[in-house]
């Protein structure tokens, strides 16, 4: 049996049960591609199901590999597959049901697998399929942002809030964004009012606002709500919003809780990179060993874009 270098874990809890290990090479299935990962992400979603946040939505089985960002170079094809052939360089979104790509080698389904931004390294086209993901399926598919309208996005600085400015500004779209820091950094990225959340409270400037991009819950998601104009919608990533309280603020809801058509719209994301109308932040880049250290840091919450580890 083959073996490679990942990171696995072997029950949930805290950062400690992150550990680097050999674990047997994935063999494709029929729909099924093996791609040479030469750069992964963490993102806050890899850290919840670390610590076994999402038990109730995935039912995962331990030793478990983490980690949904790969970008890379095919090493083999299934048995069905003629869209891919070893070698090409692609990327895409994995590992959300089964094991990730914070390993040498990792799985994906053929059909979710697109060829990455020709402009970018692997390190940067990692940055960019599940934050990228979601803030589409947020703000275009549920939110159905426009022209002109305003958008509250919170944590603004973070892996999802970054692209989230970028595919509003996209759109015409003014945007509000909260952060603790990083507020020039915002401006070039094209946030129309930065707001310190830590220091000015966010609902005594945003007002009227058409959408709200919850990424962060709990009380921030509670003082969302009188942002928002009559028939505004209040989209989350992180907790499903109250149906109760929505019907008080006469306001709509959504929660993220899958993507757009992955392939199709990471060609997309692709051109648009390629075309320097979007660009993924990388504000650090650890081996792959260290995905303990990484894990701390985002759970942070003060990093500013994205952090990739690199394998190759």
């Amino acid at each position: 049996m083959s073996t490679m270098k990942a990171i696995r874990i072997h029950s949930y809890g805290g950062t400690d049960v992150l550990t680097y290990e050999d674990a047997p090479r994935p063999i494709p299935g029929k729909d099924d591609v093996l791609i040479r990962v030469y750069a992964t992400t963490v993102n806050p979603f890899d850290c919840a199901v670390r610590a076994g946040y999402t038990t109730e939505y995935f039912k995962y089985t331990f030793p478990l590999i983490l980690g949904t960002d790969v970008s890379g170079v095919i090493e083999e094809v299934g048995s069905g597959v003629n869209s891919f052939s070893p070698g090409d360089e692609v990327y895409t979104r994995a590992g959300v049901t089964r094991d990730g790509a914070y390993a040498e080698y990792a799985l994906a389904l053929a059909a979710d697998v697109t060829a990455k931004p020709k402009s970018l390294d692997h390190i940067h086209s990692a940055a960019l399929p599940h934050v990228t993901l979601t803030a589409w399926e947020a703000l275009y598919e549920l939110a159905n942002l426009r022209k002109d309208q305003t958008v509250l996005i919170h944590a603004a600085a973070g892996g999802v809030g970054h692209m989230a400015v970028q595919l509003a500004k996209l759109r015409g779209a003014k945007v509000i964004g909260t952060a603790s820091m990083h507020f020039d950094k915002l401006r070039s990225l094209g946030v129309d009012q930065a707001i310190n959340y830590a220091t000015t409270p966010f609902e005594s400037i945003a007002h009227d606002v058409d959408v709200v991009l919850d990424t962060i819950g709990g009380d921030t998601q509670l003082r969302s709500w009188p942002t928002l104009k009559y028939d505004g919608t209040l989209v989350s990533t992180v907790q499903p919003p109250s149906e109760e309280i929505a019907a008080k603020h006469g306001v709509c809801i959504a929660m993220v809780f899958s993507a757009p058509p992955i392939a199709q719209t990471l060609a997309e994301v692709a051109r648009m990179a390629d075309n320097g109308q979007i660009k993924p932040i990388v504000s650090d880049v650890l081996p792959l060993k260290d995905a303990q250290r990484a894990h701390q840091m985002i759970e942070g919450k003060h990093t500013y874009g994205k952090l990739v580890l690199q394998v190759v």
